[in-house]
């Protein structure tokens, strides 16, 4: 199996007001923010057509980031959390680049299309679910101007086969590389005690999911 690193993030259900808050504020907890950087982000989501990746506890998220009229894309496979506490998730995650196209015959080769070859058995991709999300980031920044980790603000319009679903509002702190999580603990404080963010155990991705199950049930 591919390396990977482990990805250590709070996660928040937000209200306007508190991604309003967090946007116009100087400092968190301990910590200076940095200026707002908007990013914006189609992120697709991908799986057999038979769930192979769902059943192995993975998720395969084909990113299109859009910056000053550039865009990048990225395949990122994230698996199975290894513990959720709160809204403090662990989880591994295999990166590289990718094309628009759902096809990985057609990115370059990285470990992550390597695992997602193994993980798909020969299968083809088909899309799960669309994010249509702007994401507002900020470095979190201790006293020495070291990155503890980065601040997203996001507003995510759900999508799928081209009808929106509804809209997620979330806000996440991920730790950045070489930091223990520990590290965490008082911003997990100053985020859980500020009004209009309830610490999460899910991720985007289960409340999307959630998202066409209620829609489809109601239409059954």
């Amino acid at each position: 199996m591919a390396e990977h690193r482990i990805e250590i993030e709070l996660k928040y259900a937000a209200e306007s007001s508190a991604r309003h808050a967090l946007v116009v504020a100087e400092r968190l907890g301990p910590a200076r923010l940095g200026p707002v950087v908007v990013n914006d982000e189609t992120d697709v989501y991908l799986d057999t057509p038979d769930g192979h990746l769902a059943r192995a506890a993975w998720a395969c998220r084909l990113r299109t980031r859009r910056v000053a009229g550039a865009s990048t894309v990225r395949i990122s496979l994230k698996g199975p959390a290894t513990a959720v506490v709160g809204g403090m998730h662990r989880r591994p995650e295999v990166e590289g680049p990718a094309t628009h196209s759902i096809d990985p015959a057609a990115w370059p080769r990285s470990p992550a299309r390597d695992l997602l070859d193994a993980l798909r058995a020969g299968e083809p991709l088909a899309e799960v679910l669309t994010l249509q999300q702007r994401r507002r980031e900020r470095d979190v920044l201790n006293a020495r101007g070291g990155l503890i980790g980065i601040l997203s603000i996001d507003e995510a319009r759900v999508r799928r086969l081209g009808t929106e679903l509804g809209i997620l509002s979330a806000v996440e702190l991920e730790l950045a590389p070489g930091r223990v999580a520990a590290e965490l603990a008082p911003f997990a404080t100053a985020l859980t005690t500020l009004p209009g963010l309830t610490p999460d155990a899910r991720s985007k991705l289960e409340h999307a999911l959630d998202m066409a199950r209620d829609i489809t049930a109601a239409r059954g």
